[in-house]
């Protein structure tokens, strides 16, 4: 299947299903084209805010388990499990355990996941190693609203056995306010925060008047997508700013190790007014609303209008105004 292939009445019935609240109460998954279409369109644009997560944690030298056994959690077409090989194979996982609860999700994710990787074992996560295996790498993707009581507590059992742990979510307030949680959960049980975190204190979100804000980035769609007819379409039908891709994200490992000192992030986009700019900076002491003047330092004013990759700085300031700043990692780092 292609795009200019796509049965459209499917896409329509998992767009509905998607924006209601049906799909907390089964698979929606009903046929190979159901996650066929999926997969090359939804799937897709989940993909390209895998790739940014997975391009921030090479940029940070991150590295998994060798060798590795990566449980896809929650797989649906598979999606995250196949970006993460294809990300991480160099570095020797030896086997993708695939979990779903539609039997047909999991069917589609171990054939593509075989096409794609045979030189990775690829296997269903059998019902005792759900129960007791040991995880190298969970991988998570775009769970988390989806998750019942029941279901949460699996998944916190899961992630007792767990090395690390990369989980991708929408951009949204809700999913954003859930990673937060879950991040301070689990590190309270050995888990050291890798990203988007620039420190491994408490979050400062957490602290009372930050209610309104949540951890969330942008990913870049393919290049040129507008150019392509049948993007077009499917943004068109779909009613998706193609261009626009939030997603929210939180990277563990049990493993230790020390963020380099000094560093904020950017939540969110930078805002850009006519002289100045305000961001909303995350660091080790909190979260604070800053300010760049222009003709404080042009070069960073005009960076901040096209910025990409992770937002990651050493502020020079002098209280919320921002004087100066160095692009993280540097060349050195």
């Amino acid at each position: 299947m292609n795009l200019a292939s796509l049965d459209w009445e499917v896409l329509d019935r998992l767009r509905a299903t998607f924006l209601s609240d049906e799909k907390t109460k089964g698979p929606y998954w009903h046929t190979m084209t159901d996650l066929a279409c999926y997969d090359i369109t939804f799937g897709e644009r989940i993909g390209w805010k895998w790739d940014a997560v997975l391009r921030e944690l090479a940029l940070r030298h991150w590295t998994i388990p060798t060798p590795a056994t990566v449980l896809d959690w929650g797989c649906g077409s598979g999606i995250a499990g196949r970006r993460v090989l294809a990300a991480l194979v160099e570095q020797a996982p030896q086997r993708l355990l695939l979990h779903d609860h539609s039997t047909l999700a999991m069917d589609y994710a171990e054939h593509h996941a075989r096409q794609s990787f045979p030189q990775v074992t690829i296997e269903r996560a059998s019902h005792r190693f759900l129960q007791e295996g040991a995880i190298d790498l969970l991988v998570l993707s775009h769970v988390v609203n989806e998750l019942s009581e029941t279901a949460r507590a699996e998944l916190a059992e899961l992630t007792s056995r767990a090395q690390c742990i990369i989980w991708v979510e929408p951009g949204t307030s809700e999913a954003g306010h859930a990673l937060v949680h879950w991040r301070e959960k689990l590190r309270a049980t050995g888990f050291h925060p890798v990203a988007p975190c620039t420190h491994a204190a408490p979050c400062g979100l957490l602290r009372p008047g930050n209610e309104r804000h949540w951890c969330h980035y942008f990913a870049a769609p393919r290049p040129n997508i507008y150019a392509i007819s049948e993007w077009v379409k499917f943004g068109q039908r779909a009613g998706i700013d193609l261009r626009s891709l939030p997603y929210s994200f939180l990277v563990l490992d049990r493993r230790g190790g020390e963020h380099a000192p000094g560093v904020s992030r950017i939540l969110g986009e930078p805002r850009l007014y006519k002289g100045y700019a305000k961001i909303f900076n995350c660091d080790a002491d909190g979260v604070d609303e800053l300010m760049l003047q222009q003709r404080a330092d042009k070069t960073l004013f005009k960076s901040l209008k096209r910025a990409s990759g992770p937002l990651l700085y050493r502020w020079t300031r002098d209280g919320v105004r921002i004087n100066h700043a160095e692009v993280f990692p540097t060349k050195t780092e």
